[in-house]
C-alpha cells in the first residue's frame, strides 16, 4: 500500500475475546486480525472524531489495539435450518468503533465486500449513508432484509460528536462584553490554592510569591504555577449557586446562544 502512495495512519489490533479455537491443536488459534487506516496519500484530508473516541474509552485515549468479541447470539444471521449465514459476519461493535472514529453524519461509506450488510446495518444507526457491493446473492438477500429493519436515526443530538478544535472560537474577554462576568470577579483554581481578579479587557490580575502578574486566564494560570502552560479554561473557576464551577461552562453556554440564533 505504501507503494502505492498510500499514507499509514494506523494499523489496527482487533483482538478477539472469544476466538474459535484450534481443534486439531496444530497451529496457534487465530485470536486476531489487522485493520489497516490509511489516506490515499501523506497530503489526504480524513476525519478523526478523537473526542468521540476518548469518551467511548472512558474518558482514556483509545489505543491501537480493541478487546471485542466474534459476532454471536441474536446478532448471528442464519438460515431456516440454523446455519450461519456468512462464515465470518462482522460484529456490529466492530463497525461501530470504525464507523463513528472516522465519518461524520450523512458521509457516504463504501464497503466493497458487503457481505451480510454490518457496514450498512451500523451505517443506518449511526446517521450514515452507504454503498453496499457484493456478488453472492444469498448475502445480498440477506443484508437487505436487514437492513430494510433498522431506521435512518437522523437525530443530530444523537449522532453529531463535534471535535473540539471545530468548535467556534471564543475569546475569554466575550464573557466580559456579555455580562457572563463582572470586572473584578475572583476566580480560582479548583483546590483554591491560586487566585486572581477579572479585568474589563478580558485580562487577569494576579501576584504570590513568584511575582505579579497580567495577561490571559492561559498566561497568568501558567506563570502562578511555574508552568510551561495552562488550559485557563479548566483551570479557573468562579462561584455559581454556592459551587466553584469551571468558567468553560460560560463559553459553552455562548456558544449553544450562536447555535441557537444561527
Amino acid at each position: 500500500m505504501q507503494d502505492l502512495g498510500f499514507w499509514i495512519l494506523n494499523d489496527i489490533i482487533w483482538n478477539k475475546t472469544n476466538p474459535m479455537p484450534n481443534f486439531r491443536g496444530r497451529r496457534f488459534t487465530n485470536a486476531h486480525e489487522t485493520l489497516i487506516w490509511a489516506g490515499k496519500s501523506e497530503k489526504s484530508k480524513y476525519t478523526f472524531n478523537y473526542e468521540a473516541m476518548k469518551t467511548l474509552n472512558d474518558d482514556k485515549q483509545m489505543r491501537s489495539d480493541w478487546s471485542l468479541s466474534l459476532c454471536t447470539g441474536g446478532e448471528r444471521l442464519k438460515d431456516d435450518d440454523g446455519n450461519k449465514t456468512h462464515p465470518t459476519q462482522k460484529p456490529e461493535s466492530l463497525l461501530h468503533r470504525v464507523i463513528l472514529s472516522s465519518t461524520k453524519p450523512g458521509d457516504v461509506i463504501l464497503d466493497p465486500f458487503f457481505g451480510t450488510g454490518t457496514t450498512g446495518a451500523v451505517a443506518k444507526k449511526l446517521g450514515r449513508n452507504f454503498i453496499g457491493l457484493e456478488r453472492d446473492t444469498t448475502y445480498a438477500e440477506a443484508a437487505n432484509a436487514r437492513i430494510a429493519q433498522i431506521a435512518m436515526n437522523q437525530d443530530m443530538d444523537i449522532v453529531s460528536t463535534p471535535a473540539k478544535r471545530e468548535e467556534p472560537r471564543i475569546p475569554f474577554g466575550n464573557l466580559i462584553e456579555q455580562g457572563l462576568l463582572e470586572p473584578g470577579t475572583v476566580l480560582t483554581d479548583p483546590s483554591g490554592q491560586f487566585s486572581a481578579r477579572v479585568k474589563i479587557d478580558g485580562s487577569l490580575i494576579a501576584s504570590n510569591q513568584r511575582g505579579n502578574f497580567k495577561g490571559s486566564i492561559h498566561k497568568v494560570g501558567a506563570a502562578l504555577q511555574g508552568a510551561p502552560s495552562c488550559n485557563g479554561w479548566t483551570f479557573w473557576h468562579f462561584k455559581h449557586k454556592g459551587s466553584m464551577v469551571p468558567i468553560d461552562i460560560l463559553r459553552q453556554q455562548v456558544r449553544a446562544d450562536m447555535a441557537v440564533n444561527q
